[in-house]
């Protein structure tokens, strides 16, 4: 709501200036001071404009002819942080101001306590007086008795037009209409300022971020890359554009970018093409401190504007960020390798951490993070396994794949139809039955909780025991309702994985003309490794290491494609042999 603050700094009575006030205006021509004013807004509304006419025939008309305008467009009447204000405050206390004059007492604020602090404490403490033209507020002329009721009044407006705009943007947040402004990457459609469109130059770094992500660099490592390419960060980007963003201002350096931001960006589903409403709300009109709301309240409108990141990426990243635990890197580990977070022990389940053998730098390896003499955890056996090793297990894996997919393209894709179907028919009807027995629990327990308040009604069930039962039931049935949302969701995903079979060989394809393995692509291709302790008494162990594909899990191919193990040398005289599933 515009605000508009006119005030004198010299008064129309100089008795009511204080000495030290006296002897500084003294020093200040009018022509200095007239005309002056402090806007937190480089344009002014009509509104503003019509106010300040009023207020410069009002002051000329009474003999106040050294003015200063406080100008806050836009702001709300219920916030009193108004650049505009807070100048005017700070002036007040320098003693550069004796009389305050305003349109009315909604322009001062709509906060009937605040603006009696500062109409009956503040203003007189500091021997500023105080008017409101349209209101015949003067404190020269004594105390207001219908002031505080109008400031009453004017509170009620501000409350009643809140409850007005927060229905207008439920209609419109739930028509898919964008409540917020378009992230990095989206500016505004000229024609239609309800719809985003692609920003090129900044979508561009969008994509190179989602690319690192996938590459498995940490956010840190991603923000210092786009400050070594001395990317300007959003706040500093938008300003060179000329878009108008509230926020932080930009902090010195220009191009440094922070983690926080990354993550964000990472997390941002609006890259897919989604509108994505009521992910925050505010308490009330008073307190504007957003409280985030959880998944399940936002209001997603799916495919609405052009996407920067595909939907699989989008996804990919999410797993990725889901599987990611910080910690603090160990010295000497050099760059990650791209089977990290991917390897699993087989016997606890926990992930193999990477590392780099302290005498023998050229040496990485992964271990399991739970074995109880690295970290006290209760994982009996190391699962020590070289990430080279790895690396060429994977890739005669995918190779071999690769040739059975290019020698009986027909054959290899009715298995995994076969392998899909097969797998997802068990666990649908797993989920599907387990899902049946959890609703009509639930509503077993609604009549439960029915009958033992009945009971307690009648005497026949003790206030204690009701209470003990009702917990217990209520308890039963918020965990229940839990579980159903989690296998609903888990049904919806297998109808969507039933499909995925043709991305799988479609990523095989992309192995097979790239001949190489990067980060990216392993992530499109496996879900996770499973490695297992060696076995073995004499020098030559075996190891058995399973590879499980996204949508499809394990894969056993006819012997068509023969398969040679792969032996490593592990260290000077042992050597380990690998078996696949």
């Amino acid at each position: 709501m515009p605000r508009c603050f006119k005030h004198s700094a010299i008064g129309g009575a100089s008795e009511t200036q204080p000495k030290g006030v006296q002897e500084l205006l003294s020093r200040r021509t009018a022509k200095q001071f007239d005309n002056y004013e402090y806007c937190s807004h480089f344009f002014e509304s009509n509104s503003i404009s019509n106010q300040k006419k009023m207020l410069k025939q009002f002051a000329n008309e009474n003999g106040f002819d050294s003015t200063r305008y406080y100008i806050d467009d836009g702001y709300t009447g219920t916030n009193f942080n108004r650049p505009g204000f807070q100048k005017m405050v700070e002036d007040i206390e320098l003693g550069y101001i004796t009389v305050v004059i305003v349109k009315d007492l909604s322009r001062l604020g709509r906060r009937y306590d605040t603006v009696g602090y500062y109409t009956d404490t503040f203003f007189p403490n500091n021997d500023v007086r105080f008017i409101a033209i349209n209101d015949n507020v003067d404190s020269d002329e004594g105390e207001n008795e219908i002031a505080p009721f109008k400031n009453i009044i004017n509170e009620w407006y501000a409350k009643d037009i809140s409850k007005k705009l927060r229905a207008s943007y439920r209609i419109r947040g739930y028509s898919g209409e964008p409540l917020s402004q378009p992230p990095y990457g989206y500016i505004k459609s000229p024609d239609n300022p309800k719809r985003w469109v692609i920003e090129p130059e900044a979508a561009s770094i969008v994509q190179q971020v989602f690319e690192m992500a996938l590459e498995g660099k940490s956010n840190e490592i991603i923000a210092k890359t786009l400050q070594e390419q001395k990317i300007p960060v959003p706040m500093v980007y938008w300003n060179q554009k000329g878009i108008r963003r509230g926020g932080t201002p930009a902090q010195a350096s220009p191009y440094r970018w922070r983690y926080s931001t990354i993550e964000k960006m990472l997390t941002q589903q609006e890259y897919c093409g989604d509108v994505i409403n009521f992910k925050s709300h505010t308490i009330s009109y008073k307190n504007k401190k957003r409280i985030e709301h959880s998944k399940e309240n936002w209001a997603i409108f799916k495919d609405v504007h052009e996407p920067i990141i595909e939907r699989k990426t989008f996804e990919l990243v999410q797993e990725l960020i889901a599987k990611t635990k910080r910690r603090a890197p160990k010295k000497g580990n050099g760059e990650k390798s791209i089977f990290t977070d991917f390897l699993y022990c087989a016997d606890c389940g926990k992930k193999l951490w990477y590392h780099t053998n302290p005498t023998n730098k050229d040496i990485h390896y992964f271990s399991c993070s739970n074995y109880y003499k690295d970290t006290r955890g209760d994982c009996q056996s190391r699962h020590y396994i070289r990430a080279d090793a790895v690396e060429q297990i994977v890739m005669m894996e995918l190779r071999r794949l690769a040739k059975y997919l290019e020698c009986y393209e027909e054959s290899f894709a009715q298995i995994l139809a076969q392998k899909v179907n097969s797998d997802m028919l068990s666990e649908q009807k797993h989920l599907e039955k387990t899902l049946a027995k959890t609703i009509a629990r639930n509503t077993t327990l609604t009549d439960l909780l029915a009958k033992i308040y009945e009971d307690n009604v009648s005497g026949k069930l003790s206030d204690e025991m009701f209470m003990q039962l009702s917990r217990k039931y209520e308890k039963e049935q918020f965990e229940n309702k839990a579980k159903i949302k989690e296998y609903s969701e888990r049904l919806s995903k297998i109808d969507e994985m039933k499909q995925n079979k043709a991305d799988f060989i479609k990523s095989i394809r992309k192995f097979m003309e790239m001949q190489t393995l990067t980060a990216p692509l392993l992530r499109e291709l496996i879900d996770h490794i499973d490695v297992y302790e060696k076995e073995g008494t004499s020098k030559t162990y075996t190891q058995r290491i399973v590879i499980y594909y996204r949508f499809i899990g394990t894969l056993e191919l006819p012997e068509e494609i023969e398969q040679e193990p792969y032996i490593a040398d592990t260290r000077q005289g042992v050597t380990v042999e690998y078996l696949s599933a």
